[in-house]
Parts: structure tokens; C-alpha cells; sequence
């Protein structure tokens, strides 16, 4: 599964924002929309995203 997909995903479970996600996340209000026209992030960009998203998994 892409970055954007996990996103996507995670953007659908949590109706959040796409630009707060952005800002959230990597501090990039438009990574969201970057992303969807063609953006491809680093390696370092997909570790912040990544762990932005893991950090926000609830916890059982």
C-alpha cells in the first residue's frame, strides 16, 4: 500500500482535513494535495508520515 493510500485511509476513518493532515503530520498544508497530483515524497518525508499515523493508532 502507498503513503498515499495509508493516508487516504486514514483521512476517510477520521474525517479530517487533508490540509490538517498535511499540517499535522510534516508541517506541509498542501502534502495531501501534492501528493495526489503526482508528489513523490523522500524516504525521510515517508518516515514522518508513517510515524505521524502510527502515533495516532489507538491503543487497546
Amino acid at each position: 500500500m502507498s503513503v498515499l493510500q495509508k493516508i487516504d485511509r486514514y483521512l476517510k476513518a477520521t474525517a479530517m482535513p487533508p490540509t490538517k493532515f498535511g499540517r499535522l503530520a510534516v508541517r506541509d498544508p498542501r502534502l495531501v494535495h501534492d501528493l495526489r497530483r503526482g508528489r513523490e515524497p523522500g524516504p525521510r518525508m515517508v518516515r514522518r508520515i508513517e510515524a505521524f499515523l502510527a502515533a495516532q493508532q489507538v491503543q487497546p
